[in-house]
């Protein structure tokens, strides 16, 4: 019996009509919307509101992955609103978005006559000085979006309704709560369907229009009034102000009063910040301002540009033709090779014993490069070996090995990547000032007349090919006529040079511009050094930009002949160690015990400065040079991470090179230009099938390869200019059969990928032709539709309307419906491709026909972007793990920051090498204050490697500090009269 009651009570209440009225209006507009979508936006619109919350957004979305959202919601907006789909859902994007978009010109074209008015008031004197300052664009448009999508939300829950004047007063005037009943209010479904009641009470009594426009007179020719609310047709026409319009004006005269305020008064600019306000402006500043790594690429980057050309220009000009290294060997004051004091220095040669870095490809990304110098900078870097603690000093010299900034050698990437991260690390002296020019160098600091009594770290650099993409031009300016790198002194005058160290230790900083060799001055400096100044029982370090033993193995070449006759034929096994960058990876092989004479018994590469990583696995065959069998001891990362990271390339290529978008979008619009539209898909789409549809589409795909290569124009010569690319893009190490094999198949791939997109695409657009989605309307529907509903929704019986377009002088009409074009696109795109389809593409006037085409490259562009990212990273990810192709393409276009490393060097007294190097896996890419740093008490005249706390920043997680990270990934030591005795290798010793 109680359930009998209880249906009995529920039955009334379910009411189809009450129901009904939950989703649904009485009145024609607004109709069945969503109720949570309406909700989203209510929400979306109150937190963009808060200027907090939308510059935190903002700041943390590039500047471009904004604009690329918004043009993804422009034409994700334009094809859905078309669908009927969503009005059946309740949400009616056609009337929202015409009546935002109108919205959104006249708050516009409103402000911009405001703020000029304001701007002649200030001209002329008649408000206060400080308001001169110009508006911000974006805030403008901002404010008017704000104000738009406000006013949609008011009209998609209470429409533009007028209150009828015979209304009963008692209706107007009743209580908000009226309608719970008391018999209903232990009923939570009764609350449900009321909701509609509550809803038209918030609409009536909140948001009630103003009043009547006769009550205004003043008003009643410049306002738009409201839509009378009755069922059927109504009597006469509303008198009362339009909510919608009265919304409108509210807040627009909010934002004018605002704004007269802050200018006139200049609270502005003088009210002080709140708290919180300071304290976040304190954080902001708080952090580094570090560079990204360099987007390789991204065919939208001036500097990639600048440095195609200025390669261009070094290589027809530069070499062979004009060499600085030529002009410095005639500027040097001495000509008698070993006395040339320009590039021969002993100042260390004394000392007992010595620590010294050696690092390379440094001025990439800020993180990676501010990493290596953060701990080049430490007083000691305490290690953790086996149960006891090992401490590694800082060095009293840097070695750097080229590659100073990417892409280009610049003032502007020289400052940002290269000393902006060491001048962090360890500031310069005080009294320094950047554009100093050091004229005689050294330039020491006050009260030190020798070099030898400089007890601070020094740094000598080499350049490498980067550097030399401008003829060495910034390198001189920046290395050889400056005398500080951060906190590292730098006594270098040319770019190469001659160290020698203690215990009859030496190192030749040899430049082998851009022909991978030196030149003949070079030699003979070096050659005369060996006869004059080397000791038989000497031992040298060979410090040059590239690892020629690895790179001649792989392009099968023997470079550098002048730097092989030097070690070969003058140091004669003195050379122990040769050390290079180039290669943003560390590998050291040793020579294998042998008869006859070895001519270099280790060679090292360490390029993990900063840069890019490059791969390891791709060299783990090598093990030849000099005529003498090497082995491979250490490598970083392992040629099995090396192996996975290249993975990297399936999955993130897309992610790390969005630039490339742009052009891989475009290449395949052109590969399927000459198939728009396909006019027969009948046998497609009427298949019995799923194996039928399939044959028939791929059938479909091959007919139109065929047309391709048979009778297009336009899409055949976009195939030939690909293939060519293709071609020459493939590393000349292979033959020229499979380089065009493999570039015939990397083609082959790309034309079928967009041919299957172009299908896709037009089978799309032929479904929603034939079920009247589509090709419906004809050109400008939106704003055809709208200027039909317009004056029936928002009555205008003063004509204001027809005023604004003739003092607009029409631009006001215009800008609304070329705007709402826009929006438009998939059904120009429909109506043109029938029109074609029908009458034949000599039918379409030269004007269709870039409407066309455009419309479809729009949508084309989108589709096909994730698609040619996906194949070319799977192209390289191929090349790179199969065939070892394309070691440099694959991997900087994962623009790694993480695994930098250096290498420490010791020379002990007993005159044996100890070589550690140094590896950090993950680098930090949040950086904070170093409260130590900050703490510590700093003299005016005191040199920043003098403190316990030399750097600025330290990670925000201090557990992620490379400081706390760091550990030993090789370990080995050289004995100056014998043979190499290896302590241990591969990460022996771990932190």
């Amino acid at each position: 019996m109680g359930s009998d009651k209880h249906s009995a009570g529920l039955l009334p209440t379910l009411r189809m009509e009450r129901v009904r009225t939950i989703l649904t209006h009485t009145y024609p507009y607004p109709h069945e919307h969503s109720r949570h979508a309406i909700i989203a936006v209510v929400v979306g619109c109150l937190f963009f509101i808060s200027s907090d919350n939308m510059h935190t957004l903002i700041e943390k979305l590039d500047k471009n992955i904004k604009w690329w959202s918004m043009y993804i919601a422009w034409i994700l907006v334009a094809a859905l609103y078309h669908l009927p789909s969503f009005q059946s859902m309740g949400l009616d994007m056609r009337m929202n978005l015409s009546l935002f978009l109108s919205i959104y010109i006249s708050s516009i074209l409103f402000l911009i006559v405001f703020h000029i008015i304001f701007l002649g008031l200030w001209y002329l004197g008649l408000v206060s000085r400080v308001a001169g300052r110009r508006p911000a664009i974006l805030t403008i448009l901002q404010n008017c979006a704000v104000i738009s999508i406000a006013c949609c939300v008011f009209y998609s829950h209470c429409g533009n309704r007028a209150m009828l004047r015979d209304r009963p007063f008692e209706r107007k005037t009743s209580n908000w709560f009226s309608f719970w009943k008391k018999e209903d209010r232990n009923t939570w479904l009764a609350k449900f369907v009321r909701m509609s009641e509550l809803k038209n009470q918030v609409c009536s009594s909140w948001f009630a229009p103003v009043g009547l426009a006769s009550d205004y007179p003043l008003l009643s020719k410049w306002v738009i009034y409201g839509e009378l609310a009755c069922n059927g047709s109504c009597p006469g026409s509303s008198d009362e102000i339009s909510p919608i319009f009265s919304l409108w004006a509210t807040f627009i005269g909010l934002y004018m009063a605002n704004y007269v305020v802050e200018r006139s008064t200049g609270w502005a600019l003088t009210h002080p910040l709140s708290v919180e306000e300071y304290e976040n402006l304190k954080k902001n500043q708080m952090k580094p301002d570090f560079l990204d790594m360099v987007p390789w690429y991204s065919g939208t980057s001036a500097d990639l540009f600048k440095t195609a050309f200025d390669l261009l220009v070094s290589v027809t000009l530069f070499v062979g033709r004009f060499d600085m290294r030529m002009m410095q060997a005639a500027m040097s004051r001495v000509h008698e090779g070993a006395q040339q004091d320009d590039l021969f220095y002993d100042h260390l040669s004394e000392k007992e014993d010595l620590w010294f870095d050696f690092m390379a490809d440094t001025g990439d990304g800020g993180n990676s490069s501010y990493t290596v110098a953060r701990l080049l900078a430490q007083p000691s870097i305490q290690l953790s070996k086996e149960d006891s603690v090992l401490t590694l000093p800082r060095g009293d010299l840097l070695l750097v090995g080229g590659d100073l900034a990417y892409p280009n050698p610049s003032g502007f990437t020289y400052e940002r990547r290269l000393f902006s991260p060491f001048e962090y690390a360890l500031q310069p002296p005080t009294w320094y000032k950047h554009e100093h020019i050091a004229v005689n160098k050294p330039e020491l600091p006050e009260g030190i007349s020798q070099l030898k009594e400089y007890d601070g770290p020094q740094c000598f650099l080499i350049p490498g090919n980067h550097d030399w993409f401008d003829g060495l031009n910034t390198f001189m300016r920046y290395i050889c006529h400056k005398s500080w790198l951060g906190g590292w002194f730098m006594p270098q005058k040319k770019s190469y040079f001659a160290l020698h160290l203690p215990k009859r230790w030496w190192v030749f900083g040899l430049d082998l511009s851009l022909h991978n060799d030196i030149d003949v001055y070079q030699f003979k400096f070096f050659s005369e050094l060996v006869k004059n100044k080397v000791g038989e029982n000497d031992t040298v370090i060979v410090m040059t930009h590239e690892p020629q033993w690895l790179l001649d193995w792989y392009w099968n070449e023997n470079s550098g002949r002048n730097v092989s006759h030097l070690i070969c034929d003058y140091l004669k096994g003195r050379c122990k160690l040769r050390i290079a960058g180039d290669m943003h990876h560390y590998m050291r092989h040793s020579c294998v015990p042998s008869e006859g004479p070895v001519h270099v018994h280790h060679l090292l590469v360490n390029g993990c400065g900063g840069a890019f990583l490059h791969p390891t696995h791709v060299f783990s065959s090598f093990n030849k040079f000099y005529g003498k069998t090497y082995e491979c001891k250490a490598s970083y990362p392992s040629f099995h991470d090396s192996n996975r990271i290249a993975l990297g390339n399936i999955l993130k290529f897309r992610k790390k090179n969005w630039q490339f978008d742009f052009f891989g979008g475009v290449i395949y619009f052109i590969l399927v230009f000459s198939m728009f539209p396909q006019c027969k898909l009948d046998h497609i789409l009427q298949g019995d099938s799923f194996s039928g549809h399939l044959g028939s589409f791929f059938g479909t795909v091959w007919d139109n390869f065929v047309y391709v290569l048979e009778h297009s124009f336009v899409s055949l010569t976009g195939v030939v200019l690909l293939l060519i690319m293709a071609i020459a893009f493939v590393p000349s190490k292979v033959s020229r059969k499979k380089r065009a094999i493999i570039g015939i198949i990397h083609v082959s791939a790309h034309l079928a990928a967009a041919l299957i997109l172009m299908l896709l695409m037009e089978l799309g657009l032929e479904t929603c032709i034939r079920h009247k989605l589509l090709a419906t309307s004809g050109y400008h529907s939106l704003y055809q539709w709208y200027r039909s509903v317009e004056s029936e929704h928002f009555p205008d019986p003063s004509g204001l309307r027809a005023r604004m377009e003739q003092w607009t002088f029409g631009l006001y009409p215009a800008c609304i419906k070329y705007l709402m074009s826009a929006f438009d696109v998939p059904e120009v795109m429909a109506v043109t491709r029938s029109n074609i389809c029908k009458n034949g593409i000599q039918a379409l006037s030269r004007g269709g026909a870039v409407i066309y085409y455009a419309s479809i490259f729009l949508y084309f562009w989108v589709f096909s972007t994730p698609v040619v990212s996906l194949v070319f990273g799977s192209y390289l990810y191929i090349c790179i793990n199969w065939f070892h192709l394309h070691f440099d393409e694959a991997f900087s276009s994962l623009r790694i920051a993480n695994y930098k490393s250096f290498t420490r060097f010791h020379i002990n007294r007993d005159g044996d090498l100890e070589v550690f190097t140094l590896a950090v896996d993950k680098v930090p890419r949040e950086w904070m204050l170093d409260p130590d740093w900050d703490m510590e008490q700093k003299q005016p005249q005191q040199l920043s490697h003098r403190r316990k706390y030399p750097s600025k920043w330290s990670a925000a997680a201090g557990q992620q500090d490379p400081v706390n990270t760091v550990r030993v990934v090789d370990h080995f030591v050289i004995r100056q009269n014998e043979k190499p005795d290896f302590v241990s290798s591969n990460g022996s010793v771990s932190r």
